[in-house]
């Protein structure tokens, strides 16, 4: 059996030792590392391989599919959308097979296993994650990608604040393009639909839960609906009264909350003298890039976005009791020792090592703005971290167990100002 066509890069030379010559599924388990790990509906052989401490998925698939897969995923890849790495390709002439090596992703999920932690998905929860599909479609298509099999199954999510990030697991389908028309994105959209559609029903039968087609159908609309809204405030060009700058700002706030930074070019147009306003966006990183610019902390955007948010309200507070105007980058500093690094210190061991640990300062927070929504007051930063590493630093979509009972506790308390801005430290 000859030795196969083999691409690797560099920081993955080490895996030039493995049997690349033999079919996937006859490598030793007792020589190699394989781990257990969930994975969807695929027509093809996967298995997760620890080399060194990292764990790279190993897909076996016929030469042309890899070799497209491959490119698909080191262009998404050069432009900064949101896919799994491709690391490497063994091609296999003699056999007419490959085997494609990607990074696991760390920290992620598919979406039976992310919606099958609730005991009851909320609607707001489901919306979240079909929100991420349809920003998932943006970006490919803006990139000129047609993925050809967008689905929930062909998607892992990854918890981003109290947002959630979809990334491409799968481009044997996909296609690049200089850019896609009208018709390309159309039927990429109603493939994702249909298939939306399909993995709710699937999962509602995973869970034993009562059929209802109606109500999924719908669910997969919204898809549409969100995909097209935001599409349009990407490319629609509005005509604008010359001075209503109220109305500029109002779009540009739109873009930013979904995380794209904005170039605007504002042209007259028309005998009225109104004009025509036109937006040049970037990659969604509009937070994570600012949020990196003030304290080097590398993050996703909506994880970015609550930090930035915690820093501002730690800025004001300081200058409430220091009686001063406050730099923002003494702020910046004096959050990341006093704030965000004692906090990290005291979750650490709880959380683990199959957790975000930014994640978990996220959901810190989220913990403290819930146990201050049912206290009817601001509990206090300090409060949150008993309550939360009391009850074993889970994710908020875990469990709400025990929160009743801390409200309850600090029930009468008299109000002792910290940092957060007027609650019970």
């Amino acid at each position: 059996m000859s030795f196969p066509r083999l691409r690797l890069r560099d920081e993955v030379a080490g895996l030039l030792d493995l049997p690349w010559e033999q079919p996937l599924k006859t490598w030793d388990a007792s020589v190699h590392a394989f781990r257990e790990l969930p994975v969807g509906p695929s027509r093809h052989l996967v298995r997760f391989l620890v080399v060194g401490g990292f764990v790279y998925a190993l897909k076996e698939l016929p030469i042309t599919v890899a070799e497209r897969e491959f490119d698909v995923l080191r262009h998404l890849e050069e432009a900064g959308l949101p896919a799994v790495r491709a690391l490497g390709l063994a091609a296999r002439p003699d056999s007419g097979d490959a085997i494609l090596v990607t990074e696991y992703l760390r920290h992620s999920m598919q979406y039976r296993r992310l919606l099958m932690r609730f005991r009851q998905v909320s609607p707001a929860y489901r919306d979240r994650l079909l929100d991420a599909m349809s920003l998932l479609l943006v970006d490919l298509h803006r990139g000129g990608v047609y993925w050809g099999d967008c689905s929930l199954a062909n998607t892992l999510f990854r918890r981003d604040g109290d947002r959630i990030q979809a990334y491409l697991v799968d481009a044997e389908t996909s296609d690049v393009h200089p850019s896609l028309s009208d018709g390309q994105r159309s039927f990429d959209l109603d493939i994702l639909v249909e298939n939306v559609a399909f993995g709710l029903a699937d999962l509602a039968a995973y869970q034993g839960r009562e059929m209802d087609v109606d109500a999924w159908i719908a669910a997969a609309e919204a898809v549409r609906a969100r995909y097209e809204a935001v599409w349009d405030e990407l490319y629609g060009q509005p005509d604008l009264i010359p001075g209503d700058r109220q109305a500029i700002r109002a779009r540009l706030r739109r873009l930013n909350d979904l995380g794209f930074s904005v170039d605007l070019d504002v042209d007259p147009v028309g005998p009225a003298g109104s004009v025509r306003l036109r937006t040049s966006v970037t990659t969604r990183r509009y937070h994570a890039n600012e949020l990196e610019r003030r304290t080097r902390l590398r993050t996703l955007e909506g994880q970015a976005r609550i930090l930035l948010n915690d820093l501002a309200e730690y800025s004001a507070w300081l200058e409430y009791y220091e009686r001063r105007q406050v730099d923002p980058d003494e702020a910046a500093g004096r959050w990341l020792r006093e704030v965000y690094r004692p906090t990290l210190a005291q979750i650490t061991d709880l959380v683990g090592p199959d957790r975000d640990l930014v994640q978990a300062y996220c959901d810190v927070l989220e913990h403290k703005w819930l146990l201050s929504e049912q206290a009817e007051r601001d509990i206090g930063l300090a409060t949150a971290i008993e309550s939360y590493v009391a009850e074993g630093a889970p994710a908020p979509e875990r469990t709400d167990a025990g929160i009743r009972g801390v409200v309850d506790a600090l029930d009468g308390e008299p109000d002792e100002l910290d940092w957060a801005g007027g609650g019970t430290s």
